[in-house]
């Protein structure tokens, strides 16, 4: 399933919104003079991304439409997706860019800044797939809200081209009934039946529950998803396992104190989902440059490297 729609993922961006977004990234980073474009002028140059360490390629499509807002043209090398082994050589052509060199170089950071959080993101996620298939557990890997303010459409499509999903996009995506929801509404069956009749039928509604007498009520009032938040892997089994034997319909997510390296421990037949922040709170970055190929001392960085 993950290969059928990694070329299509493209096309969940809507144009007009990419558009606003880049706007507003080069604006931040040029809200005036632009003196380093004085000094290159508007003559026309290559340049070449290399990347300079192994990883996951991800974050296309934002990449692209930095560099086309401001006129240059971008070839590819290295397809979304694919893992790039930047060992046994100190880099790897992955692209060239084409444009005035006033303009690559108005792109260059902003777009870097998409292309190596984007596969950062997208190649922690890779290896989190790839312990799902290694287990052959059922369930789905979910990363959180929790990302950076003005940056969430990078960092939730590089998700999904690491092969994880992306959990809920925004407030407005699924219900999600917290703590603090909770407290405020009184208890779980009043803060779940108010939230139906707003959200009807067409809308998922999630209940975090902190133990398996607070899962049954949420259950009980009609929740469609239990958020078993918290629960160490011993707890958590035999709670999940209560639940569906309950509830056979719902859905059991497990959240909280999950890392890279325990993710497998909460893995079970009676948890159908598990998200953690760390795919988009604490990854390490790919390390991507921009070389431009005007001097002659750069001409031989293009020599045997793949196409």
């Amino acid at each position: 399933m993950y290969n059928e729609i990694l070329k299509d993922l493209p096309c969940l961006i809507h144009p007009g919104n990419l558009k606003t977004l880049v706007q507003r990234w080069l604006e931040e980073d040029t809200p005036n003079f632009d003196y380093g474009g004085l000094v290159v002028g508007e003559k026309e140059e290559k340049a070449i991304l290399l990347c300079k360490s192994p990883g996951v390629l991800a974050g296309i499509p934002f990449f692209d439409a930095v560099f086309s807002e401001l006129g240059c043209s971008v070839t590819w090398c290295v397809s979304e997706g694919n893992f790039i082994s930047a060992v046994s050589q100190p880099y790897v052509q992955t692209a060239v860019v084409m444009g005035k060199a006033r303009n690559i170089l108005l792109g260059e950071r902003v777009a870097l800044n998409c292309i190596t959080r984007a596969s950062g993101i997208a190649t922690i996620a890779r290896r989190l797939t790839e312990k799902v298939q290694k287990e052959g557990w059922h369930g789905e890997i979910a990363g959180t809200r929790k990302t950076t303010p003005g940056f969430r459409m990078v960092e939730k499509y590089a998700l999904l081209v690491g092969g994880i999903s992306q959990h809920r996009y925004d407030l407005s995506s699924m219900v999600m009934l917290k703590d603090n929801h909770i407290w405020s509404a009184g208890n779980i069956t009043q803060a779940v039946h108010k939230a139906r009749k707003a959200c009807g039928f067409s809308m998922k509604i999630e209940v975090e529950c902190q133990t398996i007498e607070e899962a049954l009520e949420a259950a009980s009032a009609g929740c469609d998803i239990v958020m078993l938040d918290n629960m160490k892997p011993q707890e958590l089994h035999p709670a999940a396992r209560q639940l569906k034997s309950e509830f056979a319909q719902i859905v059991v997510e497990a959240s909280g104190g999950v890392t890279e390296e325990n993710v497998t421990e909460y893995m079970g037949p009676h948890v159908d989902v598990i998200s953690l922040s760390l795919v988009t709170q604490g990854y390490q970055c790919l390390d991507f440059s921009l070389k431009v190929l005007g001097a002659n001392s750069r001409s031989s960085i293009l020599h045997a490297q793949p196409e």
